[in-house]
């Protein structure tokens, strides 16, 4: 009897414990669920390190100590270095794109009217602009990094194609139904103009702040958004105006009235 209830007591008291502990481990379960998981810290000390020191610049070691992890793990999660970069522009470039074309979907939703060159450039332009100005850090280090694959004549032409084309070429057709009677080669153009200068506002070099000496702020992307948007839509319109079919006709009959 007395090894039976010693029995007892003994799996009371481990039920009893394992009871006890049950409850702080759910709610440490949910409270590391809120914390970065190990592919996300490779991630965000990888986008980081990537804009500020280039690909080149940082190595696969630098970026796994940065995480405090193994670097076996960064080479199970990605596979290369290489992979770890694409890992990286990918992870933001599904939300900004899924905005940007559900903003480009609500403005063709009413029928009544048609949406305006502005508009269209806004909704393309708007989402990187507040994600830099108000998103979590991680976005101003992002955009860094964007602003150098775009520049880059080694990644540019394949992890901008690849992962926002689909979107680009979208806008692209947009800005041809808003603007019928320029050439094809115009539109591509000017959207070759809008992308340089949200590459160089994302640079945030500060040149603009001492060449204005001060009235200007590279940081200030409320007001790069005002202006940037008339801006380029006033530069589509010049560009497929000034290249138009019609528009050569009436230069060449002027010229020929000249002579």
């Amino acid at each position: 009897m007395q090894r039976s209830r010693t029995t007892g007591k003994l799996r009371s008291g481990r039920a009893g414990a394992a009871s006890r502990r049950r409850v702080p481990a759910g709610g440490g379960r949910r409270e590391r669920a809120a914390e970065p998981t190990r592919r996300q810290r490779i991630l965000d000390a990888a986008e980081r390190l990537f804009a500020e020191r280039g690909f080149h610049g940082v190595s696969i070691r630098e970026i796994t100590g940065a995480a405090d992890v193994d670097v076996a793990l960064a080479n199970y999660h990605f596979g290369s270095k290489r992979g770890l970069l694409e890992a990286v522009v990918l992870r933001r470039a599904e939300d900004l794109n899924a905005e940007r074309l559900a903003l480009l979907d609500a403005l063709f939703a009413d029928r009544r009217r048609t949406p305006t060159l502005e508009e269209i450039i806004d909704a393309f332009t708007r989402p990187l602009l507040d994600r830099s100005a108000r998103g979590d850090p991680g976005w101003k280090s992002y955009f860094a990094l964007i602003a150098e694959i775009n520049n880059s004549a080694e990644f540019g032409g394949v992890l901008m194609s690849r992962h926002f084309d689909d979107v680009v070429q979208r806008f692209i057709a947009t800005i041809r139904r808003a603007l019928p009677d320029c050439e094809e080669q115009d539109v591509y153009w000017a959207y070759h103009f809008l992308s340089g200068a949200l590459t160089l506002t994302f640079a945030e070099t500060g040149r603009i702040d001492r060449l204005s000496g001060g009235v200007c702020r590279s940081s200030d992307l409320d007001g790069v958004h005002r202006r940037l948007g008339p801006f380029c839509a006033a530069g589509f319109r010049a560009l497929c105006t000034a290249g138009s079919p019609r528009k050569r006709a009436r230069a060449k009959a002027a010229s020929r009235g000249r002579r």
